[in-house]
């Protein structure tokens, strides 16, 4: 083979090689930026969106003043009354029923329900979700709740009912409890 053909097979196998090394390593690049701007500025984004509520709170169905919002039960509340009513599903936890299998369960519905409207009553807190959160198949709005203490700590109110054991995790992986044991 003369030698200015083997010369030209070279260059032509370095440039195909040189495409393929760029071929995987732009995207690598791609990816291991996005990872790096998940990792760094999610914990912003999410802090975005908390609105302060500093709604009062009554028991749902029970006669008393009227206040801003009521308790529904102990994940559920209502907020504003005729027209501009708003049914919020507070997340995180899953608190028992008052149609359940079972007495206790029904009176643990009933403890939960009190606890919430305490927990709510006690000050101002948190949800999150801004002025479009989103929403469940019922159409029910779906917030995250918390309190922010003067120092800067938080309490959420799914860790508070949790710890309490009246209610359970929810969401994925989350096992579902039977109250009545």
């Amino acid at each position: 083979m003369p030698p200015s053909s083997r010369k030209f097979r070279r260059s032509t196998r370095r440039s195909r090689l040189g495409a393929w090394w760029l071929l995987w390593r732009v995207p690598t690049l791609l990816l291991v930026v996005m990872a790096l701007w998940w990792f760094l500025f999610r914990p912003i984004a999410q802090e975005q969106g908390w609105v302060e509520v500093t709604t009062s709170f009554a028991i749902c169905a029970e006669p008393g003043p009227r206040a801003q919002g009521c308790v529904v039960d102990g994940d559920t509340v209502v907020v504003g009354f005729g027209g501009e009513q708003r049914r919020i599903r507070l997340t995180g936890f899953d608190t028992p029923e008052f149609d359940g299998a079972c007495e206790a369960e029904r009176e643990l519905a009933r403890v939960a329900r009190a606890r919430l409207h305490r927990w709510l009553n006690r000050g101002a807190f948190e949800w999150n979700g801004a002025d479009d959160p989103p929403r469940d198949r019922y159409g029910r709005e779906l917030r995250k709740v918390r309190r922010v203490a003067p120092n800067g700590s938080r309490e959420y109110l799914a860790e508070t009912m949790i710890a309490a054991d009246l209610a359970s995790k929810s969401g994925w992986g989350a096992e579902r409890i039977d109250w009545c044991d």
